[in-house]
């Protein structure tokens, strides 16, 4: 099994959506978590040891989880998305975005 974490701002939008588009994927445990304050399931030291694959959407929350969390993160495999906060839950272009990003780090889809 490969555990699969996304990240996004606050946990309520992008990264469930895709906690839940790759959930369904055999071979794949997912979950997702927010940086900010506020965030529906924040982002902890307990999950980026758990995540083999850590997917962010932006920029910014990579900066923000080297900054606060590298320790935690041992060889684990941080990948930005580059997905925008422009997307609404389970939004079928965010879908689509989220398997034409995600797809191409998943294990055997080289």
């Amino acid at each position: 099994m490969t555990n699969l974490l996304f990240i996004c701002s606050r946990n309520r939008l992008r990264s469930p959506t895709a906690e839940h588009v790759f959930a369904s994927w055999p071979g794949l445990l997912t979950a997702s978590a927010g940086i900010n304050r506020g965030a529906d399931t924040p982002l902890s030291a307990e999950l980026l040891e758990w995540a083999d694959l850590v997917f962010v959407m932006e920029p910014m929350h990579r900066r923000k989880v080297l900054s606060k969390f590298r320790a935690h993160l041992r060889d684990t495999n941080l990948i930005c998305l580059g997905i925008a906060d422009d997307y609404e839950y389970m939004d079928p272009d965010l879908i689509e975005l989220l398997r034409a990003r995600v797809v191409p780090h998943l294990p055997g889809q080289r």
